[in-house]
């Protein structure tokens, strides 16, 4: 073998033993980074400069150097990456292009309020906070609302996001979306609803979710409070109360709770309440936009969940006796 001949083998040895280490030798992952939080902006040569500093990176130059011949370096995702202890130097790399990081979440349950919401977001530690240290005025006007509150306002969904997202962001995503809900089902209300607009949708739908979780019972509900609404009668609704009533609701509603008067005490005032009281499903707003056409004007709930309804004061007192006042406690 000439000297030129073994010196291409020995070349080639070196680099499939330089290339293998970066494509199938694992990386040294400190204990402390199971995850790795890749600030938007950074450059290929940023993050080998950073993992090598931290002694993730061996070889940060070809960490570099298989990135841009790849044309990966134009690719790099901001994000949160689990490091697991297999991850080669390779992996990493399509990691952070492909923008393979760890989703977190924050989910909007139906039928919840604000003050329940912003408790779950300023307790999640995954999200920079800055709604705990905002009004709800500058909330509302950073968001474009056009009323000063934040019920109803926010779309029920799962929302994932990286860690250091702000909590405003979050809600501007949910705001976005239950924008793009319901104007798409006002559209196609039914006609004849007695609605007024979109916002009004929202706090009816928002009665309907909270009066009922059974869905297929969210379209008697809007009707009842339709056909109330038409005769002048009050709406009598008890989560209204609850609402009005905030910390003072201590887990039940006395008598006397019914005679407080404030805004949304449907039980002493004619027509809607002010806002929302809850984040109404896309299930509740559609009952509230195409209501089952009956003559009830009462429910009373049997105890399983489900309700009775009434066209007449007589058999709704009726049904009140049968469902609640005898039934055993």
């Amino acid at each position: 073998m000439s000297r030129l001949t073994a010196l291409i083998v020995l070349l080639l040895l070196i680099t499939g033993v330089w290339l293998g280490s970066f494509f199938v030798l694992p990386l040294s992952i400190p204990a402390d980074l199971a995850v790795y939080e890749l600030k938007s902006g950074h450059s290929l040569k940023g993050i080998a400069k950073e993992l090598k500093q931290r002694h993730v990176l061996r070889d940060p130059y070809t960490f570099i150097l298989v990135g841009k011949l790849l044309g990966l370096q134009k690719h790099v995702k901001a994000g949160s990456y689990e490091f697991k202890s297999d991850l080669t130097a390779f992996q990493l790399l399509q990691k952070i292009s492909r923008g393979d990081s760890i989703d977190y979440e924050i989910k909007i349950i139906d039928g919840m309020n604000f003050a329940q919401l912003k408790n779950e977001l300023i307790n999640n530690p995954n999200l920079t906070h800055l709604i705990d240290k905002t009004t709800v005025s500058d909330i509302s006007q950073q968001l474009s609302l056009s009323h000063n509150s934040l019920e109803g306002v926010f779309y029920p969904d799962t929302y994932f996001f990286n860690r250091g997202d702000s909590d405003l962001k979050v809600l501007k995503r949910a705001k976005i979306n239950m924008d793009t809900h319901l104007n798409a089902l006002w559209q196609k209300r039914e006609p004849t609803v007695l609605i007024a607009s979109p916002y009004e949708a929202l706090i009816l739908a928002s009665l309907v979710e909270k009066e009922t979780a059974l869905r297929e019972e969210q379209p008697l509900i809007a009707s009842v409070f339709f056909n109330r609404l038409k005769m002048g009668m009050r709406l009598q609704t008890d989560p209204t109360v609850i609402y009005g009533l905030g910390e003072h609701y201590l887990g039940k509603l006395h008598h006397q709770d019914l005679k407080k008067d404030n805004p949304y005490n449907t039980y002493t005032r004619k027509g809607l309440p002010p806002t929302p009281i809850a984040y109404p499903s896309k299930t509740a707003i559609e009952a509230v936009l195409h209501p089952q056409h009956t003559a009830y004007l009462y429910f009373v709930g049997k105890g399983d969940g489900s309700h009775y309804f009434s066209k007449t004061l007589a058999e709704h007192n009726q049904a009140v006796l049968q469902y609640q006042i005898h039934q055993p406690r």
